[in-house]
């Protein structure tokens, strides 16, 4: 067993097994042949730029325990301030800028951070809205250059600092989660579950130091140094994802071969589409990894063209707890009546499908588990697991669901029991238990006979009709079929109980040949063509979606309907 659980010891272990391998590379121009230009920092000087920040805070008054809100641009910024903060034994306190400055600044209040780490734009805001800030007591400014650095080369290569002996079951760091299905909240991580996260991780897709990731949500990059991974920052704006050239991020892949990355469908999409339309394949990625929303049927397929030596992959999970289950394109199948296929649990994972059930759940045996094939309420429990919301106590007892187990004890992980050996370090072989605590992840779902996880969709955007329940994955895969339809949304209209379905569509740019009245004709047709969806007989169109910031996928089906309660319905043409 290791002195320490602190995540950030990954770090320098790495820094001793492979010095020389790049850590991370930050865009900062083009050469004069058009290539992309890098800042480049290798593990050993990656590892000497945290020491270097963790100088810098402690000479600002920053010591262990401290909640730190961090306010940096992604790249460099973000992973060395992370790892200084959890070297020092502080908390860094991350929130999503595109959430809204309302939710933000409400965030920033219930997190109650003593420092602020940021750029200049933070340092105003904290000024302008001090009532959010009340209790920043230490300011650290930033630069605001993606690119920057505190120091380099003789200035920081003989700083070294004790690491702080943290333990499994300290609080590690506050991540907020997007708030797409209600307000924001922030999960408290501990150090033993950003481990076992790190391990599932690794072990679950094969990843291997030496190996090239970009990773187009930042908070992604904080896993790459202890996994021993280069981390290829790519040029988008995380607070406005979908504006992405795809050009730039092939460029990048093609040039770096990269070998690993991670973005939303919406994301893999644009970037698919571009390859396609310049005849152009990414042979160095041996995996891509896709979350945030379903997979389209369409996305899988195109995978295989544009992939030739990888998989697309569908890590599911939530910021609560990742990951909990995936499936790779060789294994999905498409059934839209059961929803989307997101795999078999990983082993370490324990997953149930319990009835639904409004307001907390106190213990596992005050909920009615369903039998394989039937839906309801996907929970899980794990070693990756959070415990708690901060400072949310009835948010928390409406998420977890406390073991009925002896004792307490989490079925699906246990204390550490020995040791193995990784890459050459040693590892305990188990990280120390999240707690016997079951998440409730807000989703419907189903287990099919084989013990695969289906998803059905967020319990709270169901339709409740007088003839039973529709949950919104199995409808919309029917009508994502037809080529004119960029996204829809199954919404419900009057009261909950007696509910009537309806549809919403954002067509593809162009639709469709046959126009409107062609369009919702075959909208009906299929409609008709499933009995799950025979009931939908009211349709809207809507220019462009509302969806989340952090993955541009996750549609704001509550907003859709509060749009369509006033919205002129489009009614299907009945002309043969």
């Amino acid at each position: 067993m290791p002195e320490s659980a602190n995540i950030a010891r990954h770090l320098p272990l790495m820094a001793a097994r492979q010095p020389a391998q790049a850590a991370v590379k930050i865009p900062r121009g083009r050469t004069a042949t058009g290539a992309i230009d890098y800042l480049t920092l290798s593990f050993v000087e990656l590892d000497q730029e945290v020491d270097a920040w963790v100088a810098h805070l402690q000479s600002k008054g920053v010591r262990r325990g401290d909640r730190v809100l961090v306010m940096v641009r992604q790249g460099l910024p973000l992973i060395a301030a992370a790892f200084a903060l959890f070297k020092l034994g502080a908390v860094p306190v991350i929130i999503d800028p595109g959430m809204g400055r309302k939710s933000f600044l409400a965030c920033v209040a219930r997190s109650r951070p003593r420092v602020l780490l940021g750029i200049p734009l933070a340092q105003v805001m904290s000024h302008v809205f001090r009532a959010a800030f009340k209790t920043v007591e230490i300011r650290v400014w930033a630069s605001g250059s993606a690119t920057a650095r505190l120091g380099g080369g003789s200035q920081i290569a003989n700083l070294k600092f004790e690491m702080a002996a943290s333990e499994a079951r300290d609080l590690a760091a506050v991540l907020f989660t997007s708030g797409s299905t209600g307000a924001p909240k922030g999960v408290c991580y501990e150090h033993g579950m950003f481990d076992a996260q790190v391990r599932l991780v690794r072990d679950t897709y094969g990843i291997a130091p030496g190996e090239v990731d970009l990773p187009m949500l930042p908070i992604f990059a904080l896993f790459n140094p202890a996994l021993g991974m280069t981390t290829v920052v790519p040029q988008l704006d995380p607070s406005r994802p979908a504006a992405v050239d795809p050009a730039k991020i092939v460029r990048a892949i093609l040039q770096e071969k990269v070998t690993s990355s991670f973005g939303s469908p919406t994301l893999w999409r644009k970037i698919f589409d571009h390859c396609l339309a310049q005849n152009l394949t990414l042979p160095s990625l041996r995996r891509v990894l896709c979350a945030g929303a379903a997979v389209p049927a369409s996305l899988w397929a195109d995978a295989a063209r544009v992939l030739p030596n990888g998989k697309l992959h569908s890590p599911y999970g939530a910021t609560e707890v990742l990951p909990v289950a995936t499936v790779v394109a060789d294994e999905v199948e498409l059934r839209p009546e059961l929803g989307a296929l997101i795999g078999r649990p990983l082993p370490a994972n324990q997953v149930k499908i319990i009835a639904l059930h409004e307001g907390p759940i106190a213990t596992l045996a005050e909920a009615r588990e369903l039998p394989p094939g039937e839906t309801g309420e996907i929970i899980v429990c794990g070693p990756t697991v959070t415990k708690e919301y901060d400072a949310l106590p009835e948010a928390t007892a409406a998420a977890k669901i406390q073991s009925s187990s002896a004792k307490g004890q989490n079925p699906a992980a246990t204390e550490n029991t020995g040791s193995i050996l990784k890459f050459g370090l040693l590892e305990p072989e188990i990280s120390a238990p999240s707690g016997a605590v079951w998440h409730r992840l807000g989703d419907a779902g189903t287990l099919d006979q084989a013990g695969r996880l289906w998803f059905s969709g967020r319990i709270a955007e169901r339709v409740e009709t007088a003839a039973g329940i529709m949950h919104t994955e199995p409808s919309e895969q029917v009508f994502r079929a037809h080529p004119a339809v960029a996204r829809c949304a199954l919404i419900g209209l009057g009261l909950r109980g007696r509910q009537e379905p309806a549809l919403v569509v954002q067509p593809k740019p162009g639709f469709p040949a046959t126009g409107t009245a062609g369009l919702m004709r075959d909208l009906r047709d299929l409609a008709a063509s499933r009995p799950h969806t025979a009931d939908i007989k009211t349709f809207f169109l809507h220019p462009s979606f509302p969806v989340d910031v952090r993955h541009n996928a996750k549609i704001h089906r509550l907003t859709l309907t509060q749009w369509a309660s006033t919205a002129p319905a489009h009614e299907p043409d009945q002309t043969p």
